[in-house]
């Protein structure tokens, strides 16, 4: 008898605790400073110098580029970027070794699909993937 009072005693108690379970359709989970979500590119800053390409450990980068089309200026303009999601593992090397800027990480962590043709994602794509992009902090 002495178990089922203490067992009560317990559940009651737990209910005047504050809940550690998120509403999270509604509300956003509090993410940490350095979470590495899905990245967010700007091609107007990108100047094809496919380091982000070569330091991929699982090469899901595939950048392309092509000559400036005014003769009077040199270098080239981004054709194409995709970025293969399915292999993809956030490791935020792409971000870092960017001379410009043109990668950065954002807290966008959504990318279910319901297939893996979904996953691979274009310039088109990551140029209006907007949400969430995180402030560079300085250490």
């Amino acid at each position: 008898m002495s178990g089922i009072a203490k067992g009560f005693q317990y559940t009651l108690n737990q209910l005047t605790k504050e809940k550690v379970t998120y509403d999270y359709p509604r509300k956003p989970i509090p993410l940490p400073d350095r979470f590495r979500g899905i990245q967010k590119f700007h091609p107007e800053k990108c100047i094809v110098c496919n380091q982000c390409m070569s330091i991929c450990p699982t090469g899901c980068i595939n950048l392309t580029g092509k000559k400036h089309p005014d003769p009077t200026k040199r270098g080239k303009i981004i054709d194409t970027y995709d970025l293969n999601f399915e292999t993809c593992i956030l490791c935020d090397l792409c971000t870092e070794v960017c001379p410009t800027g043109a990668i950065t990480m954002t807290n966008n962590f959504e990318l279910a699909e319901y297939s893996r043709d979904g996953l691979l994602k274009n310039l088109q794509w990551l140029d209006e993937n907007d949400e969430n992009i995180r402030e560079e902090s300085i250490l």
